[in-house]
């Protein structure tokens, strides 16, 4: 396993390989590795069922100890595959509050943010 990463790797039964693919693939990869599934309202309103997320978008969490709390993205980390949510913060030992980085996998869009064109236009299309 010497070459970082391949963009002709197709698959692997090994999780150290899984784990290493998402580690050390691009960005303009990664950033597809943050899909995250539309409510049901929204996947009949555009037709699709995921979407790139985005900051200013609102989400509800499924997972974890946030569970059934909604929030607008403040940042998405992409380097991390990683989002922080208003509202959704960490308290320290010294009272310091610190966003609390949330996997994709584990939110729902409730709301896209429609301010950019682009996007706006991709979601038109079906």
């Amino acid at each position: 396993m010497k070459i970082k990463f391949s963009k002709f790797w197709k698959s692997s039964k090994q999780p150290r390989k899984q784990r290493k693919y998402r580690h050390n693939a691009p960005l303009h990869i990664k950033h597809k590795f943050l899909s995250v599934h539309l409510s049901k309202e929204l996947q009949k309103k555009y037709g699709k069922r995921n979407i790139p997320i985005r900051k200013e978008d609102k989400v509800k969490i499924l997972r974890g100890q946030f569970k059934t709390k909604t929030g607008k993205v403040v940042k998405v980390l992409l380097k991390k595959t990683k989002l922080q949510i208003e509202g959704i913060e960490n308290i320290r030992k010294d009272g310091t509050k610190s966003y609390y980085p949330i996997h994709p996998s584990n939110v729902i869009i409730q709301e896209l943010d429609l301010g950019d064109k682009r996007r706006k236009k991709s979601l038109e299309r079906k």
